[in-house]
């Protein structure tokens, strides 16, 4: 099932029908490269590419039979009704379908990012986000008429999918969200007019080495949220991640690392990842790089040793005035 955000264009809003209804038809055994065909077919006007694919995750499925067949779709929907059918009663729920032998099922997933350049600022980019789903068979429900300590552990318990788990069905893409990147963060700064720390790491990177030398949604991509608060209105927040598949490279510098040491370790750990300013981005989000380093690196530039140029200068003086991090 798709959810997509709100789009701010008649285009985009299009573009996302026909995205969601290319993932439908395009197999996963065919692999990403054909998904990517597709895409410069339907929407030429958008060059997209995948930049990261992440997995390891699931969503909860629904309600299958011994022989696999399905009861329900919707686990947590179908719990609710047997309980209201029930009087609210766990116990007598457990009792009906202790001989039933049902299972629950999960969809593993993978997330596919792929984005597209639409503008020059570092935010100017359309972003999609393409699930590799399988729905799989888990754990059973009221085995021998045990009753679960409560609906969470019935619907979500630990350790609830064996290590080789049955497969309902062929794996299969479905879009998730399509999100233009710009708009997303102007709707953050209407709600909450102080720079958010996304505006502030896009501000950094634009006026860094490394957004003078390579394009952000290259080597990031953006998580969003979006959600009701209490008074129904829509509260949105939004984090980078690294367009890095695998762990990024491990940063060398050791303790109490500065001076010459120190720059030539900011140096490779940036090689190893492709730009420059690489270390202080990284520092920020996957933390690969401590906080010290920042501190120590101005340290440096005070005592007339300064590696960093000027504009890198005054990004880490920034964020020394008034840090944040993910």
């Amino acid at each position: 099932m798709s959810a997509t955000l709100p789009t701010t264009t008649p285009e985009l809003a299009a573009a996302a029908n026909l995205i969601a209804e290319t993932c439908v038809q395009v197999s996963v055994a065919q692999g990403p490269a054909a998904l990517a065909k597709e895409l410069a077919r339907i929407v030429p006007q958008y060059a997209f590419r995948e930049v990261l694919a992440r997995g390891g995750w699931y969503r909860l499925g629904g309600v299958v039979d011994a022989q696999g067949q399905h009861i329900a779709d919707d686990l947590e929907s179908w719990v609710a009704d047997e309980l209201a059918r029930n009087d609210d009663d766990l116990a007598a729920v457990a009792s009906v379908h202790a001989e039933d032998a049902l299972r629950a099922t999960r969809l593993t997933g993978k997330t596919h990012y792929w984005v597209a350049r639409t503008g020059k600022g570092a935010a100017d980019f359309i972003q999609i986000e393409i699930e590799e789903l399988q729905e799989v068979i888990c754990h059973r429900l009221f085995p021998r008429g045990e009753v679960p300590a409560s609906v969470e552990d019935l619907v979500d318990p630990r350790d609830a999918c064996p290590g080789q788990q049955s497969a309902l069905s062929l794996p299969f893409y479905a879009l998730r969200r399509t999100t233009d990147i710009a708009d997303f963060l102007a709707g953050m700064r209407d709600q909450k007019p102080e720079p958010q720390p996304v505006h502030r790491f896009i501000d950094a990177w634009e006026k860094s080495s490394a957004g003078h030398a390579t394009e952000f949604s290259n080597h990031w991509v953006i998580a969003v949220r979006e959600h009701l608060d209490r008074f129904r209105q829509p509260i949105r927040s939004a984090s980078p991640v690294a367009a890095f598949n695998g762990a990024p490279p491990r940063f060398e510098g050791g303790f109490g690392s500065r001076g010459l040491a120190l720059a030539e370790a900011l140096q490779r750990f940036d090689k190893q990842v492709g730009y420059p300013m690489a270390w202080f981005f990284h520092m920020i989000t996957t933390k690969t790089v401590p906080h010290a380093v920042a501190t120590v690196a101005i340290e440096d530039v005070q005592g007339g040793f300064n590696y960093l140029p000027d504009r890198d200068v005054q990004v880490v003086r920034d964020w020394l005035h008034r840090p944040y991090s993910f």
